[in-house]
C-alpha cells in the first residue's frame, strides 16, 4: 500500500526492518520535504514487492553503468515525473538510498546519487566512492556521492 511521507512526523513505516530506521526514516522525510518544497510534490513510496520495476530499472543502471549490484535488500520505491526530470527512489534495509535524477530531454542530466543514513557504514559494494557529509534536521548527518549516467534507459 502506497505511503505518503509525512516530513513533519517521521515514521518508520515501512523500514522498520532496518538496523538504522530512524535514520533512514529521517533521510527519507527529508527528501519528501525537499521535493514538496522545490516542486510541490506529495513524495509516496510503496513496498519493494510492488515497485519491482522502478527497483528493476534502478538496478540495470547501477549494473550497466558501473557493475554495481547492492547486497542489502530494497524496503520501499518510488518513481515520479515532475519538471520534465523522471525521478526514481529505492530504499534498502541498510539504510542506503540510491535515487535517479534522468531528465526526459536529450543533453539534460542523468544521474544516480547514494545517500546513506547516519550510523551506517559505507557498503562494500560503494568503496570506491567519495561520500560528502550534509547536516538535516530530519536525517543528521547524510553522507551523499553520486555518478553521471553516460547510456540511455
Amino acid at each position: 500500500m502506497p505511503y505518503a511521507v509525512d516530513f513533519d512526523t517521521v515514521s518508520t513505516i515501512g523500514l522498520e526492518t532496518s538496523p538504522v530506521a530512524e535514520a533512514l526514516a529521517g533521510l527519507r522525510a527529508n527528501e519528501a520535504r525537499y521535493f514538496k518544497n522545490k516542486y510541490g510534490h506529495v513524495f509516496t513510496v510503496e513496498p519493494a514487492d510492488d515497485a519491482r520495476d522502478t527497483i528493476g530499472w534502478v538496478h540495470r543502471i547501477l549494473e550497466e553503468e558501473r557493475g554495481i549490484v547492492i547486497a542489502s535488500p530494497p524496503l520501499e520505491a518510488t518513481a515520479f515525473e515532475v519538471d520534465g526530470i523522471r525521478w526514481a527512489y529505492v530504499f534498502y534495509e541498510n539504510g542506503l538510498s540510491v535515487n535517479v535524477l534522468y531528465t526526459i530531454e536529450d543533453n539534460g542530466k542523468r544521474a544516480v546519487g547514494f545517500k546513506l543514513s547516519d550510523g551506517m557504514d559505507i557498503p562494500t559494494e560503494l568503496s570506491s566512492f567519495k561520500f560528502a557529509r550534509q547536516k538535516s534536521k530530519l536525517a543528521g548527518t547524510i553522507r551523499g556521492s553520486y555518478f553521471v549516467i553516460k547510456n540511455e534507459y
